[in-house]
C-alpha cells in the first residue's frame, strides 16, 4: 500500500503531543493535519477528506469520548476509523471506547513502532473495506445490466416463439399424415413443436425469474379450478410427450373441491415446468401420471414419472438459488436449471409449498400444495 495518499487528523490539546505525533507520522510518508479541540476538528473535516483520526481522550470542554460519539452520529464522518490516544487503560474505559466505535487504543506514552503498526493496520482495514464497497457496487451494476439484458431478450423473443409454438400445435392437431407428405414430414413437425415448446419455456422462465429477482413479480390471484387448469396443460404436453413415446395420464379426485385463489399464469407455468422435467427425465415408452386431489385445507398436484430419478446428493442442489442445478435428460435434453427454482418461487408467492421425493433409477414425484379457496 502507498500510505502517502492517506490523511490523518490528530486531535489533542497538548501541543507537544501533537508535534511529536506529527513528526512520527510525516516521517512515514503520511499526510498529517491537526486540531486542538472538537470545533477545530470539525472545521478540518469540512475542508479535508480525512481517512483516520487519532483522538486524545482527556481534553477540556468536549472530551475524546464525546467527540467520538458526535462523529459516529454524523453520516458524513461516521465511517472514519478512530484510534484513541489515552493514559486511561482501565477495562471500563477501553470497553466504553469500543462501544463508541473506536478501531483501536494507543496508551500514552506511546512507542513509535507500535504507533505506526496500529495506524497502518487501521488504514489497511479501511482500504480493504473500500475495495469491497467498490467491488460490491460494480457487481450490483453488472448484475443489474445482466438482468436488464435477460429481460429484454426474453421479452422480445417470447411473442414470436409463442406464435410459432401455437402454429405448430395447430398443424399437429389438424393435419393428418397423408396430408403433409408422409410420416417423415409429420415427425419433423412434431420435433419442431417440441423444440419450440422447450424454447418458449426457457424464455418464459428466464423472463419471470429475472422479474422475480428484481422484485417486480407479484401474484395477481383469481378464482380457478386446479383440475381444469392442469387438464388443459396436460393436453398440450401430451403431444410433446408423444414425440418421446411417453403417455401422460391425468387423474383428478372426484371427492373434494379443487378450487383455489391464485395467480393463474404462475400456477400454469409451475405445472408446465414440472411436466417438462418429467418428460425430460422419463424413458421412451414410459408413462407419467398427473394427479390432482384435495383435503380439507389444501389442493395438491403431483407429477409422477418412472424415469431415471435423482441421487440423494443431487436432490440437495435442486432448490439452491446460488447455483441452479441442471443435468441432461434421458434423451440428452439440456436445461437451464431455472424451472424448479421458479416453481418454488411461485408457490411462495401464492402461499403454497413445493415438495418432492425421488429414488435413483426408479423415478420422481414432484408435488405442490395450495390453500383451498375460502367459501
Amino acid at each position: 500500500m502507498d500510505f502517502s495518499v492517506y490523511k490523518i487528523l490528530i486531535v489533542d490539546d497538548i501541543p507537544a503531543n501533537v508535534w511529536l505525533l506529527k513528526v512520527m507520522l510525516e516521517q512515514s510518508g503520511l499526510q498529517v493535519f491537526t486540531a486542538e479541540n472538537a470545533e477545530e476538528a470539525f472545521n478540518r473535516l469540512t475542508k479535508e477528506k480525512i481517512d483516520l483520526i487519532l483522538l486524545d481522550v482527556l481534553m477540556p470542554d468536549v472530551n475524546g469520548f464525546e467527540l467520538a460519539e458526535r462523529l459516529k452520529n454524523n453520516p458524513d464522518y461516521q465511517e472514519i476509523p478512530i484510534i484513541f490516544l489515552t493514559a486511561l487503560n482501565t477495562p471500563a474505559d477501553i470497553v466504553k471506547g469500543f462501544h463508541l466505535g473506536a478501531g483501536d487504543f494507543i496508551s500514552k506514552p506511546f512507542n513509535k513502532e507500535e504507533l505506526l503498526v496500529r495506524v497502518r493496520h487501521q488504514l489497511t482495514l479501511l482500504e480493504a473495506k473500500r475495495t469491497i464497497q467498490r467491488q460490491t457496487a460494480e457487481l450490483k451494476k453488472t448484475i443489474a445490466g445482466r438482468d436488464a439484458l435477460y429481460s429484454v431478450i426474453a421479452h422480445d423473443l417470447r411473442l414470436p416463439i409463442s406464435s410459432l409454438k401455437m402454429t405448430l400445435n395447430v398443424l399437429i392437431l389438424k393435419m393428418e399424415e397423408q396430408q403433409i407428405g408422409g410420416r417423415e414430414i409429420l415427425e419433423m413437425i412434431q420435433s419442431a413443436n417440441e423444440i419450440s415448446e422447450q424454447l418458449f419455456t426457457l424464455l418464459d422462465n428466464l423472463l419471470k425469474w429475472t422479474r422475480s429477482q428484481l422484485g417486480k413479480l407479484e401474484a395477481i390471484p383469481q378464482d380457478i379450478n386446479l383440475a381444469e387448469l392442469a387438464e388443459g396443460v396436460v393436453e398440450v404436453f401430451s403431444m410433446i410427450a408423444a414425440t418421446k413415446k411417453i403417455k401422460i395420464n391425468f387423474q383428478s379426485s372426484p371427492v373434494g373441491d379443487t378450487g383455489i385463489f391464485v395467480d393463474i399464469d404462475m400456477i400454469k407455468t409451475a405445472i408446465r415446468n414440472l411436466l417438462s422435467n418429467a418428460i425430460k427425465f422419463s424413458y421412451s415408452g414410459s408413462e407419467i401420471d398427473v394427479v390432482v386431489e384435495s383435503d380439507e385445507r389444501e389442493v395438491f398436484l403431483s407429477v409422477i414419472d418412472r424415469g431415471c430419478g435423482i441421487s440423494p446428493h443431487d436432490q440437495g442442489k435442486l432448490l439452491d438459488v446460488t447455483t441452479p442445478y441442471t443435468t441432461f435428460g434421458t434423451g440428452h435434453e439440456s436445461g437451464s436449471g431455472l424451472g424448479l427454482l421458479l416453481v418454488n418461487e411461485f408457490m411462495k408467492l401464492n402461499n403454497g409449498r413445493l415438495f418432492f421425493k425421488s429414488e435413483e433409477g426408479e423415478g420422481s414425484t414432484f408435488s405442490f400444495a395450495l390453500p383451498k379457496k375460502e367459501r
